[in-house]
């Protein structure tokens, strides 16, 4: 079954304007004619069976009929991580988006090597990869901040775990140690993070120091492999 974000309010009978590009989709690629069936999710009202209601030469009109699922709300995980290159990074979101990441958060640190970020790039990749994943929500993809000043800022409810190169206890043993709860994972630049840097981090009462094993992972083998432990250890793969 077709699935589209569309973020639009959602209820029964309400029409829906997809975009351009995701009408040519319904039209030109996927050959969907009028009475069809997509599925619809916004981030809010859950996911609905909706079916294509009129075909126009500019677009399509989609007219919801029932709601399939409730909304549903992602594990409380945000990932962190530097701006590497352009493959690495968009490799990242769509796993970060397919492993239920609530939230992702660009940084540029003291070893961060000037990069070129697209987020209108990011941000489509994030929504196709929920939409092939059945998730009910996108997470936002935000502007590249620098790591100091995020630390400034931090709500300290949330917990950090901070992966190390240099050593720290076993993600899994660290992870169950500090229980569940609101969690951010960070991941640094693939020259690693600065002695300041790493100082300041595990000074940080909500900073949870974590190894991910004896070998050094490029950035974005360390993201998945960091909310793939996160999700075993304390996130929603029991629900």
């Amino acid at each position: 079954m077709i699935r589209l974000h569309i973020p639009q309010p959602l209820s029964e009978g309400a029409a829906l304007a997809p975009t351009l590009d995701q009408s040519r989709y319904l039209t030109q690629v996927m050959r969907l004619k009028a009475g069809d069936a997509v599925h619809v999710f916004n981030g809010a009202d859950g996911e609905w069976r909706c079916t294509v209601a009129e075909v126009l030469k500019k677009g399509v009109v989609l007219r919801a009929e029932a709601r399939l699922r409730d909304q549903i709300r992602p594990p409380d995980v945000h990932l962190l991580i530097a701006t590497v290159k352009k493959s690495a990074l968009e490799f990242a979101v769509e796993k970060a988006t397919e492993l239920g990441a609530a939230r992702i958060r660009l940084i540029t640190t003291a070893r961060t090597q000037p990069q070129h970020v697209r987020l209108d790039r990011l941000d489509a990749i994030a929504e196709e990869s929920a939409e092939q994943t059945g998730r009910l929500d996108v997470p936002p993809v935000d502007a590249p901040q620098k790591l100091d000043a995020l630390l400034d800022d931090w709500a300290p409810s949330r917990r950090l775990m901070f992966c190390d190169e240099t050593g720290g206890a076993p993600a899994m043993a660290a992870l169950a140690a500090a229980g569940a709860g609101p969690w951010a994972i960070l991941i640094g630049p693939e020259g690693g993070f600065s002695p300041e840097e790493r100082e300041r981090l595990r000074a940080l009462p909500f900073a949870v120091a974590a190894s991910l094993g004896p070998r050094v992972l490029r950035a974005d083998t360390a993201a998945t492999t960091a909310l793939t432990l996160w999700q075993a250890a304390v996130g929603d793969w029991e629900r």
